[in-house]
């Protein structure tokens, strides 16, 4: 494996230092244990030792100075925004890359940090494994204009009861399942999409074609992309379809009538499916290719243009405390071109925020509408938006 040039790589097994000890990270973590070529630094965790399972209680650490200073390889999987942006911090001040799955970081304050070092979401989830994806289809020659993501359920305003139901029947967390929901990841995730490759959105909340075959609805979302006249990012709501991740791409030079007899139908917008995306599985495909001196697979860039807005899914009173932004029962989140609500605060920063005006039910938060706790996530997403509006300015 050759090494990356910015970075002085060991010869002997490459260290990774873990953030977070939730399904992600001990999804990794057994991945680590069993490769040849990394070993695990120290886990980051803010439970108290004996809370952790499956984690060696010598590996564990609460100290974000500790983790950065023993790895070479930083993977952020919190799943939190604001202690992401710590660590991600202190990973670009110590000079250590950074690999993460954590679509709500990226899309919240990830801009920030693009240029302050090595900085990558991994393969695994939708975003990574679309990007991955992406660099596959380019290799043939095709040319994307949508970048498509799978959801086979979608209900912006599920129960409590129902919440509670489906997260033990999966065995993944309340909040997670609420976010999946109520459409809030995906959202997430398609901006992230969009940013990395400078794509929009169609309109707010994307288009997302219902119930259709995929490969009609490629063809649709390719005759939506060339009417808009820029990639697109978007989605498609079938359960019939694998979970997994498609592009809608035009082919240059090949004939239409070869690619029809490779079975990618009439044309002229061809779609391509990667049928799965596994997660933690996954992950360590990018820490590999740190390792290797290869770009990044995908952030939200330094310039981003679509953002995840905060829609309220229920009446907000003054005074109301948001415990849980993402995966809460108060809000969820929307694709939205930043210039079309300039003022829309981005949901990843309302944990722990409070209301501070009455706000209605599908009404989308403003600055003014919220006060947000501090922190180096709310430092980050005010000097991206004062970067913003001096980008407006000037234009």
């Amino acid at each position: 494996m050759s090494h990356n040039p910015l970075y002085a790589f060991p010869d002997r097994c490459v260290r990774v230092g873990v953030s977070g000890t939730g399904f992600i990270a001990r999804g990794l973590l057994a991945a680590l244990v069993n490769s040849d070529d990394f070993s695990i630094s120290k886990v980051l965790s803010r439970r108290p030792a004996r809370e952790v399972e499956s984690v060696d209680a010598e590996l564990l650490t609460s100290s974000i100075e500790e983790l950065v200073d023993s790895c070479d390889i930083v993977a952020e999987c919190s799943g939190d925004v604001w202690r992401g942006a710590e660590v991600v911090r202190a990973a670009m001040l110590a000079g250590k890359p950074v690999v993460t799955m954590g679509t709500e970081f990226h899309v919240t304050v990830g801009s920030y940090f693009a240029d302050q070092g090595y900085l990558t979401e991994a393969e695994g989830d939708q975003p990574g494994s679309l990007a991955a994806h992406v660099e596959d289809v380019a290799a043939m020659g095709f040319k994307p204009i949508v970048y498509g993501n799978i959801k086979g359920y979608l209900n912006h305003y599920p129960t409590e009861e129902e919440m509670e139901y489906w997260s033990k029947k999966n065995g993944i967390s309340l909040e997670q399942t609420i976010s999946f929901t109520d459409g809030t990841k995906m959202q997430m995730e398609q901006v992230l999409v969009a940013n990395h490759y400078g794509a929009e959105v169609a309109k707010r909340g994307m288009v997302g074609l219902e119930l259709m075959p995929l490969e009609l609805a490629g063809a649709e979302l390719g005759r939506i992309a060339k009417k808009h006249g820029t990639q697109l990012s978007d989605y498609v709501l079938n359960r019939t379809l694998p979970a997994g991740v498609f592009v809608v791409a035009e082919h240059p030079f090949e004939r239409p009538e070869v690619l029809r007899y490779l079975k990618l139908g009439d044309g002229p917008y061809y779609t391509l499916l990667r049928p799965f995306h596994l997660c933690h599985l996954e992950m360590i495909k990018t820490l590999r290719r740190v390792v290797a001196g290869r770009a990044p697979l995908l952030n939200n860039s330094t310039d981003p243009k679509v953002m995840v807005a905060t829609v309220a899914k229920r009446d907000l009173g003054a005074g109301d405390f948001l415990e849980r932004a993402a995966g809460g029962h108060a809000v969820r989140g929307e694709a939205v071109m930043s210039r079309d609500v300039p003022d829309a605060v981005p949901l990843g920063l309302l944990d722990g925020a409070r209301i501070t005006r009455a706000v209605e039910k599908g009404q989308t938060l403003t600055w003014a509408d919220v006060e947000v706790r501090e922190g180096v996530a709310l430092d980050a997403a005010l000097a991206l938006r004062e970067r913003a509006a001096a980008g407006i300015s000037r234009s």
